[in-house]
């Protein structure tokens, strides 16, 4: 069956043809670890999980490359600023190698918490600065830089299609670049590839090189990196729907400008996270939550925001809200109790064949995840065998990544949680409902899921 991709580049759905099958190279752009990544950054990386999945599933190879940005990203996305790892330093007290150690391991612990697959290279800008002065050299000798006051610049108007991928009118486009104004640019669009350190300042992080001691521009480390890692396997390249404007944008036209060739055949991007108001979730906004706030804040299982975003096509922008979050809490709850009560009936069997043609159609049109959900629904209340809804709902998990398979599992509750569980069964059977929601509160405060059906209360850890 074809796997339909949205390409951004064309701005329709493609068969997904890799470059060297069944080999599939897949960069993501990772996060700039000056900060903890908030709940809408960790939409955009479940929604790149979610393509590796259904890569896996489909029986390629991927050989996935994600990037941290630990030095170079300035804080007004451009050129002009401060580098948002000093920055994070200074107000936090520490050397910008600790902040991007620490933020990088919490980033990790994010993802882990998610069950987003880790990509096969993790890589980081400042350990690939030989590799984007090289490429800076490259750019230099065939015309396309020119030298300012506080850096080499990259001359877009040498580019043609310079707006393919933002499909956005040039002059347009050249309008929004001037909130940034820097006079020695030729156009407004060009953009930095290496910085001067400041005269007079010592930078935390700063290299030498044939222009003089700096840092790389943003945009130059994930050229350098994905051509790196990936070699001739560019076949997609993900990111947030923020990123295609500029980030991306500068992407093509260094690394196209350099090689001659194509970046990438694929591009696609998942929509922002908007919360009450509209507005999308943003750290410079100050209105972002974290995965821990979140999960500490609703008493959620943090895959209960992975499930969540499952509500929402990745295209789509999607509404963040807490009641949103607890009907996706009580959906993941459902989903898991449908699991335990096949796996208490029977172990699994063979997966059907004629549901797995139909969870395929839905995750193989553009990654359709709400629609591939409802197929998992009408399986579950079809009449197939317990044996065979377990076999191909734990095969369906292979993309959706719930964990469903750990839903069976075998719990010896703690002494205090037996407690508080008994007592709770004592105040429903003589209608004490005040009491009952209140020790069901007490159980999942500390970390317990208590759900109630037909069958009685169960009690477990997610």
């Amino acid at each position: 069956m074809e796997l339909l991709l949205y390409n951004t580049m064309t701005r329709r759905k493609e068969r997904f043809e890799p470059i060297q099958p069944p080999q599939v190279g897949l960069y993501t752009c990772g996060p700039t670890v000056y900060n903890y990544a908030h709940i809408g950054n960790l939409r955009t990386y479940i929604f790149s999980d979610i393509l590796k999945r259904v890569l896996l599933y489909n029986g390629f190879e991927v050989r996935h490359v994600m990037n941290i940005t630990d030095v170079g990203h300035l804080t007004g996305d451009r050129d002009m600023g401060e580098d948002k790892l000093e920055k994070g330093a200074r107000s936090e007290g520490k050397s910008a190698w600790e902040i991007a150690a620490y933020y990088t391991q919490a980033f990790k612990k994010d993802i882990r918490r998610l069950n987003i697959l880790e990509p096969t290279i993790w890589c980081k800008a400042t350990e690939t600065i030989a590799d984007q002065i090289a490429l800076i050299q490259t750019l230099e000798v065939k015309g396309y830089t020119y030298r300012t006051s506080d850096g080499i610049y990259f001359d877009t108007s040498r580019f043609k299609d310079y707006a393919k991928l933002s499909h956005q009118d040039l002059e347009a486009l050249q309008e929004g670049a001037r909130v940034e104004k820097n006079p020695e640019k030729r156009n407004a669009t060009d953009f930095a590839l290496w910085k001067y350190s400041p005269a007079g300042v010592q930078r935390q992080m700063e290299w030498p090189s044939p222009w003089g001691v700096g840092f790389p521009g943003w945009h130059i480390e994930c050229s350098a990196m994905s051509m790196k890692y990936l070699g001739a396997l560019l076949d997609i390249h993900c990111g947030g729907t923020d990123h295609v404007d500029v980030h991306h944008t500068n992407e093509i036209a260094q690394s196209e400008a350099a090689t001659g060739r194509k970046f990438f055949n694929y591009w696609m991007h998942g929509a922002f996270l908007i919360i009450a108001g509209g507005k999308k979730m943003a750290k410079s906004e100050g209105n972002f939550l974290t995965l821990e706030t979140t999960v500490a804040s609703q008493r959620i299982d943090p895959l209960a925001f992975r499930f969540a975003s499952f509500q929402t096509h990745y295209r789509k922008p999607m509404e963040y809200g807490d009641e949103a979050i607890a009907a996706a809490q009580n959906g993941l709850q459902h989903l898991r109790n449908q699991a335990r009560v096949l796996m208490d009936a029977a172990p699994p069997s063979e997966v059907d064949a004629g549901y797995r043609e139909k969870f395929l159609q839905a995750i193989n049109n553009d990654l359709n995840i709400p629609q591939a959900l409802a197929v998992a629904q009408d399986m579950l209340k079809s009449e197939l065998a317990p044996a065979a809804k377990l076999a191909t709902l734990l095969d369906y998990d292979r993309v959706l990544g719930l964990d469903l398979q750990k839903s069976g599992a075998d719990q010896t509750l703690p002494a205090e949680i037996q407690a508080l569980a008994d007592a709770r069964q004592r105040a429903r059977k003589e209608k004490q409902w005040a009491l009952s929601d209140q020790l069901r509160d007490q159980i999942q405060a500390l970390g317990y899921v208590v759900q109630d059906s037909s069958q009685g209360m169960k009690v477990f850890k997610p």
